[in-house]
């Protein structure tokens, strides 16, 4: 089965404007994969010939649902995701 994600118009702009001018280039990089599969490319072959970096299929389909949960927050790096610091510097 092919992943596929329907854009309206609104959310299309929105999408080529934070691609090309968001301040966080992985919010860049992840609105650039949305756009290629909704411009029909499948998006396993987005995630490791389409990119800057070759990406995990399942990582651009993760991308996919959150972005049709969420929208635009769905795309960002939630709070308290990532490696915890194993020193900290007020101790």
């Amino acid at each position: 089965m092919t992943r596929t994600i329907a854009l309206t118009d609104e959310e299309r702009v929105e999408l080529e404007y934070v691609r090309k001018h968001d301040r966080k280039p992985y919010i860049r990089e992840r609105s650039a994969a949305i756009l290629k599969v909704a411009a029909g490319q499948i998006a396993a072959h987005v995630a490791l010939y389409g990119l800057l970096q070759r990406r995990d299929p399942d990582t651009v389909y993760c991308w996919l649902d959150r972005y049709e949960r969420e929208g635009l927050e769905g795309l960002k790096i939630k709070p308290g995701r990532g490696r915890k610091p194993a020193f900290s510097p007020s101790d």
